[in-house]
């Protein structure tokens, strides 16, 4: 069993994305995907199913009998340009699915902060994601998200150097959002534990890019809403070593700073919420690696 601090930080962490690049599975393959990680020995780490709202007919036409289980599968969906029209699909697809299935959660971007409170307006019925681009000041975006009374989304990675942001807006946006008291999730190039340069897709040739690590993150997130400085922050953002962390089962250290479980368990339950992964093996199998499971 890992220590107690491990658990609560990564306990429904990882939202499995697998329609999505690089992994960007067939909507069968992921289906039963996600119904063999329920079911695993891991299935505690395991969070929602994203799906975007336009394809939920075609998930239900996916799911197999034997992929069916006496709790409801928990989705966040997509929603595109006309939330208002997604909202009612998502409705009517809720009531189809006999309680096996359930949209509660739903992700979008905004293209303006005037448009957020719109958004949130649509989509009152559901716990709504509102992604913002990053950058040096996000301040207008998570204002107008906390005005709303819905929660933020940011994009740490893709498939391209080019698509990941720096530790500085990573330390800018965690410590916005600790400011404002703003539940969030992250989505994209948090496969792995630490930060390193990895592979950016599964091809062979792929080529190699600096990529942010979920532990990194969410730790400096439950730093964040202690009150450590953003400077701090980003140190915890970049950090490499695995030695510099040490999870026990009454809090987690890293070098000098110390954060106890209970503040930890308070963070990931309003405030770091998940990431979205097209993977949920490659972070997992990577902790194990790590022989932190």
């Amino acid at each position: 069993m890992p220590p107690d601090s491990l658990r609560v930080l990564l306990a429904g962490l990882v939202d499995y994305a697998g329609l999505f690049p690089p992994a960007a599975l067939s909507m069968a393959e992921v289906a039963a995907s996600y119904a063999s990680y329920r079911r695993s020995t891991d299935a505690w780490a395991l969070g929602r199913l994203i799906v975007p709202a336009s394809r939920l007919n075609e998930l239900s036409a996916a799911i197999t009998s034997g992929e069916r289980s006496d709790s409801p599968w928990h989705i966040s969906a997509l929603v595109g340009d006309d939330a208002a029209q997604d909202a009612m699909r998502i409705a009517q697809w809720n009531a189809s699915t006999d309680g096996a299935m359930i949209v509660d959660t739903v992700e979008l971007r905004a293209t303006s902060a005037s448009t957020i409170a719109d958004l949130a307006k649509a989509l009152a019925d559901f716990t709504v994601y509102v992604e913002l681009p990053l950058a040096d000041d996000p301040s207008a975006y998570l204002d107008a998200i906390a005005r709303a009374g819905v929660r933020a989304k940011m994009r740490t990675g893709g498939v391209t150097p080019a698509a990941f942001p720096t530790s500085a807006q990573i330390a800018g946006f965690l410590r916005g959002c600790a400011e404002r008291n703003l539940a969030f999730k992250a989505t994209a190039g948090l496969h792995h534990p630490l930060r390193n340069c990895y592979r950016l897709t599964y091809a062979a040739d792929a080529p190699q890019g600096e990529m942010f690590g979920f532990l990194n993150v969410f730790l400096a997130a439950a730093f964040a809403r202690a009150g450590l400085p953003e400077e701090r922050l980003m140190d915890i953002i970049d950090e490499r070593d695995p030695s510099s962390l040490r999870f026990a089962h009454d809090g987690v250290r890293w070098r000098d700073e110390a954060i106890d479980v209970e503040s930890l368990a308070d963070a990931r339950t309003s405030f770091a919420i998940a990431f979205g992964s097209c993977s949920f093996r490659e972070p997992i199998d990577d902790l194990h690696q790590l022989g932190l499971l």
